[in-house]
């Protein structure tokens, strides 16, 4: 069999980009997705992988990507990585929009990317192989496992793409097909603190104030990679990463790490 090929949308930075480089390193074919266009060639002149620009959030580009798949190769893995979260308001004061972009990123393009691409996996899988199988990876997030203040949009999104991974594995029992679910605490990446308060940088930078070796794109790009590239038999139902200094969502230390006394 040759290279297999993995999908991985939200690939212009962060977890996605570092995904795509990690991928490309263990000798995959990679194509990365994303809207912007001039971050996927870079990293396609960086790392070989093949680009498609596309917004998950429109079905018409959805159905491109599917196109462009399908006429180019097999499709052995899919990583949903493309999400984000925007504002820390209440319930009663969010702005009713932020919840809709939260929703659609998180959870609906999800939805379409994996209608779209599942035939794909499914024709990858050789029947001459018994160790075969095909993988989709949502990347979620411990938000979308424990509620707090301030999170009520981020929370609701993520807790539906949890809920939406676990209904799918159980649609898809029976096929080799595994379906993993990776929650990331406490991410420092260049974009996704910035993109939650509105290009704030300052409030960006103090969610990391003081926090020792918070998790970096690579850490989590690690876990999925790994997840993914275990014996066929073997599925990583629900895989949460957290630095150290993070107990939980909310119980997070700030300073030095050190034993007790």
């Amino acid at each position: 069999m040759g290279k297999k090929r993995v999908v991985v949308t939200g690939a212009s930075s962060g977890i996605g980009a570092a995904t795509v480089r990690l991928f490309r390193e263990h000798g995959w074919d990679v194509v990365g997705v994303a809207r912007r266009a001039d971050r996927l060639e870079a990293l396609a002149q960086e790392t070989g992988a093949a680009v498609f620009t596309a917004d998950l959030t429109v079905q018409a580009d959805v159905d491109a990507l599917r196109d462009y798949l399908a006429a180019s190769g097999p499709v052995n893995a899919l990583v949903n990585n493309a999400g984000g979260a925007k504002g820390l308001d209440s319930v009663e004061a969010a702005p009713i929009d932020d919840w809709a972009w939260m929703y659609e990123i998180n959870v609906l393009a999800v939805k379409r990317v994996t209608s779209a691409l599942l035939p794909l996996l499914r024709a990858s899988i050789s029947p001459a192989e018994t160790d075969a199988s095909a993988n989709i990876v949502n990347i979620t997030s411990t938000a979308g496992h424990t509620a707090y203040i301030g999170g009520g949009g981020y929370n609701a999104a993520k807790f539906a793409a949890h809920a939406m991974t676990e209904v799918l594995r159980l649609e898809l029992n029976g096929e080799p097909i595994r379906v993993i679910e990776v929650a990331p605490g406490m991410v420092a990446t260049e974009e996704f603190s910035l993109v939650r308060f509105g290009g704030d940088e300052a409030k960006a930078a103090a969610t990391y104030n003081n926090v020792v070796n918070p998790l970096v794109a690579e850490d989590v790009a690690t876990a999925i990679v790994g997840a993914v590239e275990l014996p066929a038999h073997v599925n990583i139902d629900l895989l949460v990463v957290k630095p150290v200094a993070q107990a939980s969502t909310t119980l997070i230390a700030r300073g030095p790490l050190v034993p007790r006394a």
